[in-house]
């Protein structure tokens, strides 16, 4: 008899241990000074970068370790929020404040976010879909639209590492 497969509801750990996965993976990076814990997007695949962005409250600089692909110069993340509901903390900031660094497994630059929209976001949402095949039923599990975050690489202001 074959084996009835029924469209599920992705299930998601718990909160805790989303953000004790990356508190770690934070951890882990910093013990390393860098030389652990941001890999380069694989064919198929996604890479981890370091944003570091400006509070929009505190004008403190913040720091996470978030998933993206390329799409030719432009990195590309989503504001998932580890598909739980609300915007993640990274993306209010850059609304706020667009202009961010990027600290990638082979250096850093200077970047601008901005928020994909029409067209270039339905082409950028299908090559995350490609990466993630259940993509779509995790976003059903938010109540407000998933941002696709474009950060384009911008000049290294003078005297800055770039």
């Amino acid at each position: 008899m074959p084996v009835e497969r029924r469209n599920k509801e992705p299930r998601l750990p718990p909160r805790g241990i989303v953000r004790l996965f990356w508190a770690l993976h934070r951890g882990v990076y910093r013990a390393s000074r860098g030389r652990i814990g941001l890999w380069r997007p694989r064919a198929r695949g996604w890479g981890t970068l370091r944003l570091t962005t400006t509070g929009r409250r505190t004008r403190q600089q913040r720091s996470v370790v978030i998933g993206y692909i390329e799409d030719g110069p432009n990195l590309v993340s989503l504001a998932m929020n580890g598909w739980g509901e609300g915007e993640p903390a990274w993306w209010l900031n850059l609304r706020s404040t667009p202009e961010a660094t990027a600290d990638l497994a082979d250096g850093r630059c200077q970047v601008r976010a901005r928020a994909a929209a029409g067209e270039e976001r339905a082409r950028l949402w299908d090559r995350w879909r490609q990466i993630n095949t259940e993509l779509d039923a995790y976003a059903a599990l938010r109540s407000s639209e998933t941002a696709v975050v474009v950060l384009e690489p911008r000049p290294a202001a003078p005297g800055k590492d770039g």
